[in-house]
């Protein structure tokens, strides 16, 4: 297998103060804080609430990431601690368990714990990273936040979960692929360290949702045809009509209720959505490289993160910069693709063909200059004069 070069020289290192990115779209909080039914009123307030509280902390983004190596071990060794605010808003909270120690009777703690250390397997184990910033920086996560909290978020420094409702929304640890995602927030911040705006803002996203399925996946030693492709999944509460915040297999299917609404995601550019909302909608159009992704490895087959996986890993690592644009993506994944396997093979096509369906475009390959037919004789005339 062929190596990639690292053409960037000086990777930027340290985190933008990017707004706090967080697993639940902010349409969904914001229709439920819309909610009129008396029944509902409880939920609205709720929601109001997360969306209040995530507001507080795009202030903060800056502050935190400028300290967020300060808690690094540069041996590569697995450190994961996990502290509980008993429904506080103060970070990070009590320590209630760390590397090595037993599980401990609340689910929300060990689901965390584990979280963590499977996101950190993937990584370590299948591109040889150390740790979200490569440097070996330590997974601290922070569970039973603030009261009602329907969500999870990563700060710049650490993992935070909310315990959902208890309506519509079950804890947020309790899905390994949310905690995949967020924590993959940080690998993006140290590596392409993509602009939450616009497409830049959906690639990141999308990254995200790319890792957080391939964490889950190989948790579960699933191929990637017979895996589920759902983002969230066990999040929703009996009652709700959906099966997940997001589906990268068929965007726009993930959900359809009353309280929630409709799975906005599109799978295609002709359906990108253009709005102000959601820093340009984020959330929304990440539908569109997720099932780029996904074709791209149900084409490949096997285990997703061993091939499509690695070729996205690298594209992000090495090729994307902060203002990149999905046609960048796709020339990028592409380039790997063709460094990895070659011009013209099985995984280089089905790079290929993964982003030309879901509509976006490859730059054309320039054709070869042809040489006149004076060159070709004054050619001809030297290797005669050689012999």
């Amino acid at each position: 297998m062929k190596s990639v070069a690292h053409p960037k020289e000086n990777p930027p290192r340290c985190p933008r103060p990017d707004p706090i990115v967080c697993i639940l779209p902010p349409h969904i909080l914001k229709r439920l804080a819309q909610l009129t039914d008396r029944k509902w009123k409880r939920m609205a307030e709720w929601a109001w609430q997360t969306l209040v509280i995530s507001e507080q902390f795009r202030g903060t983004r800056q502050a935190i990431g400028a300290i967020a190596t300060a808690v690094a071990t540069p041996t590569g060794a697995k450190r994961r601690t996990v502290y509980d605010a008993r429904n506080t808003s103060t970070l990070p909270g009590k320590l209630v368990r760390s590397e090595g120690q037993p599980a401990v009777r609340d689910p929300a703690v060990n689901e965390a714990y584990d979280g963590a250390g499977a996101t950190y397997d993937l990584y370590a184990t299948e591109y040889n990273r150390n740790s979200i910033d490569d440097r070996g920086l330590r997974l601290d996560s922070t569970v039973h936040y603030s009261r009602k909290y329907d969500n999870a978020f990563w700060d710049g420094r650490q993992m935070v979960y909310g315990d959902g409702d208890g309506v519509l929304f079950n804890r947020f640890t309790k899905a390994l692929d949310v905690i995949g995602h967020e924590l993959t927030h940080g690998v993006t911040q140290h590596e392409a360290n993509l602009i939450y705006q616009g497409e830049p803002g959906a690639l990141n996203e999308s990254f995200s949702d790319v890792f957080g399925s391939l964490v889950k996946q190989r948790k579960l030693r699933q191929a990637a045809p017979k895996a589920d492709w759902l983002i969230g999944q066990g999040l929703f509460l009996p009652g709700v009509h959906g099966v997940a915040l997001r589906s990268m297999k068929a965007p726009g299917t993930a959900y359809d209720d009353p309280r929630l609404g409709k799975d906005p995601q599109p799978a295609h550019m002709r359906d990108y959505v253009r709005t102000d909302e959601d820093n340009g909608g984020v959330h929304i159009n990440s539908g569109i490289p997720n099932h780029a992704f996904y074709l791209a490895a149900v084409a490949l087959g096997g285990f997703a993160w061993n091939k499509a996986g690695k070729i996205w890993y690298l594209a992000l690592r090495d090729r994307l910069r902060p203002t990149a644009r999905f046609k960048d993506a796709a020339q990028a994944t592409v380039q790997v693709a063709v460094e990895l396997y070659g011009d013209k093979s099985t995984e280089a096509e089905a790079v290929r063909g993964a982003w030309k369906e879901v509509g976006v475009p490859l730059p054309r390959s320039k054709p070869r200059p042809r040489s006149s037919p004076a060159k070709k004789r004054r050619s001809r005339a030297a290797k005669k004069k050689k012999r």
